[in-house]
């Protein structure tokens, strides 16, 4: 999960004529320098100026961080302004791009910390530069502009690590709505889309208390700016309704946003729920990464489930397996389980009111 888009705050735009080249380490590098090396990470996007703001973030900076924000990212690291298309221009080819679209709260950090071995893929979790075009969007920004903004963002964010490397990039949910563009513009990616089922999520929410609460209104009232609720609501309606029920809202527009790429898109995008995730990681292992075209070995998969991936915290990274999962479901669902059971059928009427199935198609395992 993570926060509202927001426009970048640049320290100085590109007409106030930011450096073109600075020292890191004691060694002089040029902005050439910064646009081949995938280490420099493109981080923000301004659209008042045009411009990307890379930050120097080397790979074990990557895979410490929870998200690529500010928030867990150094603050002292090198930092500079490019123009897009100068920057754009002169970036190496790209590396294969794949992507895992997800509805929070549903193992997709986890499962990004996967493709993050060297010599095979780098996952991006939640580069910030897609949320600051998403901001723009909703903002009112000229399509053809944020289109072209997107293709540039992807060939800057898809610069490989290394030789013979593949990006997976798990954006945060408020950029499901650019998921269409971005596998359009792309026609060799191929998505996963991750999700908790409804009961799960709604649990999920109610655990988190006030601050679950919150970020789900606050997801509903993106997700009206995105035109993204098709269920007959008013806003007064929306004002009349628990928080539970907005989250409800909530995942059914997700719901039927991913309906629409598995439509879309057919066998390049496939499904899977993080409770069918974390009782059988192995086969969900081998069966994404064949998907993505970037199979594991068998001891690859071993490695991956002896280090704990499953049986941490994705975010904290202390033990925190599938019984310490459960138990603290069922410490929620003791607590808050009739208001969620209520909201679970209400939530199904509505989605038989839009001919919205609650179950996804295209699985990633039978």
């Amino acid at each position: 999960m993570a926060g509202a888009a927001q426009a970048a705050s640049p320290a100085c735009g590109v007409d106030a004529q930011c450096a073109i080249s600075l020292r890191v380490t004691d060694k002089q590098i040029s902005a050439l320098d910064v646009v081949r090396d995938a280490e420099w990470l493109p981080h923000r996007y301004d659209p008042q100026y045009d411009a990307v703001h890379f930050r120097h973030t080397p790979r074990d900076e990557h895979e410490r961080a929870t998200f690529l924000t500010d928030d867990y990212l150094a603050q002292e690291a090198p930092k500079l302004v490019l123009r897009r298309d100068e920057a754009a221009g002169a970036a190496p080819a790209e590396a294969p791009i794949h992507y895992i679209f997800h509805s929070a709260f549903c193992c997709s950090t986890l499962l990004a910390r996967v493709f993050e071995r060297p010599g095979y893929a780098m996952g991006l979790k939640e580069p910030v530069l897609l949320n600051d075009l998403v901001g723009w969007r909703r903002r009112g920004g000229e399509p053809k502009r944020i289109a072209m903004a997107l293709d540039h963002g992807l060939r800057l964010l898809g610069r490989p690590f290394s030789p013979g490397e593949a990006i997976v990039i798990k954006p945060s949910n408020i950029v499901n709505i650019l998921a269409t563009a971005m596998l359009g513009m792309r026609p060799n990616s191929r998505a996963l889309l991750l999700h908790a089922p409804l009961r799960t999520f709604l649990t999920s929410v109610a655990k988190k208390g006030m601050d679950g609460r919150l970020w789900v209104r606050e997801q509903l009232l993106g997700q009206i700016m995105d035109g993204l609720t098709p269920f007959g609501f008013s806003e007064k309606d929306y004002l009349g309704q628990t928080d539970l029920q907005v989250a409800a809202v909530g995942w059914l527009a997700q719901q039927s946003l991913f309906t629409d790429l598995i439509a879309r898109f057919g066998e390049r995008v496939r499904s899977l729920d993080s409770e069918t995730l974390t009782a059988r990681p192995e086969e969900a292992l081998r069966a994404l990464s064949a998907f993505y075209g970037l199979p594991l070995s068998d001891a690859a998969i071993a490695e991956i489930l002896a280090d704990g991936a499953f049986t941490r915290h994705s975010k904290t990274g202390s033990d925190f397996g599938i019984d310490a999962r459960a138990a603290e479901y069922r410490t929620a669902t003791a607590t808050h389980g009739d208001e969620i059971e209520k909201v679970a059928h209400w939530a199904g009427i509505v989605a038989q009111g839009a001919g919205l199935s609650l179950t996804l198609k295209a699985p990633l395992l039978d």
